[in-house]
């Protein structure tokens, strides 16, 4: 099971799918464009344990964060 997760004032939402299921593999893709659309960064775990900015959906991402711009004031 492959999780986006969202972030957000008041915490964070998952969610999950089945990277094989192609319903749930397409709701994920449209996730990842409507939010990264919204303004939010992407941004995958690298396999050296760093994480790296994504500009496009990857289905072989095993965990999405998702981040929403930071607003100065």
């Amino acid at each position: 099971m492959a999780i986006q997760i969202v972030m957000d004032r008041t915490g964070d939402s998952r969610h999950f799918f089945n990277r094989k299921n192609a319903q749930q593999l397409a709701q994920a893709e449209q996730r990842f464009c409507e939010l990264t659309e919204l303004g939010f960064t992407a941004a995958v775990r690298t396999d050296a344990g760093q994480v790296s900015q994504i500009r496009s959906f990857d289905p072989d991402a095993e965990e999405t964060l998702f981040f929403p711009r930071l607003v100065g004031g």
